[in-house]
């Protein structure tokens, strides 16, 4: 099964919707997403017999409240469009994913970079870069904050609609 570790963001989906109507869709072939999510750690395929083996590491991994800000918006790289999304702010973030990247080492590749984003949109093709470019760096975005209290594990089911998304675990365990 497909298998990822994520923060929810889904209490700020009012204001995405409203930033992915504002990117441009004339001349580019977009997806976008229904729900909103930020990647800590994409584990791919996993066996299901690895799955419980995965869920007792992860619940070794402490996890104290704290905020993330969400600023701009932006593209990994100019030259190769592929990603339109939003930048969550909060060293915190980056911390729980260093180590969610250690406690699984023996049994997925480390990351070699980790960038704090929200996906808004999925490039599948576009004709103008530059003007597109222009028209995504115009969207103003206002700074919002959202309380992280949990991460999960989540699978990801593939299909011609979309990816559809399974919560398998929470951690910590809600009380």
């Amino acid at each position: 099964m497909r298998l990822f570790i994520a923060l929810d963001f889904n209490e700020l989906k009012n204001y995405f919707s409203d930033l992915q109507n504002k990117i441009p869709k004339k001349d580019a072939k977009l997806t976008f997403p229904k729900d909103f999510h930020l990647t800590l750690k994409f584990l791919g395929e996993v066996d299901e017999s690895k799955v419980e083996e995965v869920k007792k590491i992860l619940s070794e991994i402490k996890l104290n409240e704290f905020e993330s800000k969400i600023t701009t918006i932006g593209v990994f790289t100019e030259q190769f469009l592929r990603t339109v999304w939003i930048k969550a702010d909060a060293k915190e973030i980056s911390d729980l994913q260093k180590q969610i990247d250690e406690k699984l080492a023996h049994l997925f590749k480390k990351e070699k970079s980790f960038e704090p984003h929200i996906t808004l949109a999925r490039i599948k093709f576009i004709k103008d870069k530059k003007t597109f470019l222009e028209k995504i760096k115009s969207i103003k975005t206002e700074e919002k904050t959202i309380n992280i209290r949990n991460f999960k594990l989540i699978k990801s089911t593939l299909t011609p609609e979309g990816s559809f998304y399974e919560v398998l675990a929470v951690f910590p365990k809600p009380l």
